[in-house]
């Protein structure tokens, strides 16, 4: 069982749409959890049909950085819709015996899809207001050892650079970090490219897997707010630059 946090929390900071309920002073999880008959056959379908069938050639380097247990963010460049299919299609069970917990927008846990998302391991936070204690959830899936995505630029961006950062995803890591000694969150840079703004039926995609970033080194030994904040914005800069470093190789190589 997961230690309790020790973030302070209220019912009024709870995010709308996270499904999580107060009682007696105890936060209950937002409802996301893997289907044990819809997450094998999703991942089975976007394995052996969807993806084959749709694109061309696919690159996959630095699989070997995925740990196959222990507490997990996956840093992607964010660049079509695709790519939430294709990041379990190279880190997911077929290669490393792990389903992926994807962050999502609350608009995108609505209705139908919204049933899915849930079932299939997503769970939403409310972006108007992201605080800590609006990432809580995925606070307690780090501390339960879970691979996590988390797209660190945000929205979709077209364009083949790094964009601005958002700070969740490296104040969620610190945070998991701070609440149990010697959990071990690690954060990889992930590069995705289509070769297209918008990619059509047998583009071509490359998936690129950096080195992981150890959450532990930006504690530093203290775990004051303060302290805290700082390991979060050092941690958001040191990826922003590993992602630009992902970028900035692929596209040297492409010009040789």
């Amino acid at each position: 069982m997961a230690p309790a946090l020790r973030l302070p929390m209220k019912s009024s900071e709870l995010p709308e749409s996270s499904a999580a309920l107060v009682k007696g002073g105890a936060v209950v999880p937002s409802q996301s959890r893997c289907s044990p008959v819809l997450t094998p056959l999703a991942y089975f379908l976007g394995r052996h049909l969807v993806v084959p069938a749709y694109f061309g050639p696919i690159t996959i380097t630095g699989q070997h950085h995925v740990p196959t247990a222990g507490p997990v963010i996956l840093a992607p460049t964010h660049r079509a819709r695709w790519d939430s299919i294709l990041l379990p299609y190279a880190t997911g069970r077929a290669i490393t015996g792990r389903d992926l917990r994807f962050m999502v927008t609350a608009d995108e846990v609505k209705g139908i899809q919204g049933w899915f998302i849930r079932r299939l391991g997503g769970f939403a936070v409310n972006v108007r207001r992201p605080t800590v204690a609006s990432l809580r959830h995925g606070i307690e899936l780090l501390l339960e050892g879970e691979m996590l995505v988390i797209y660190p630029e945000g929205g979709i961006r077209r364009e083949d650079r790094i964009h601005g950062l958002k700070p969740g995803l490296a104040r969620l890591a610190v945070q998991a970090e701070a609440a149990k000694a010697g959990l071990g969150v690690q954060v990889l840079p992930v590069d995705i490219y289509y070769g297209a703004p918008y990619p059509g039926w047998r583009s071509p995609a490359k998936i690129h897997i950096g080195a992981p970033l150890p959450v532990k080194a930006y504690l530093n030994g203290d775990e004051s707010p303060e302290a805290l904040k700082a390991g979060a914005a050092e941690l958001t800069k040191d990826l922003k630059a590993r992602l630009e470093s992902l970028v900035s190789s692929r596209q040297e190589q492409a010009a040789l």
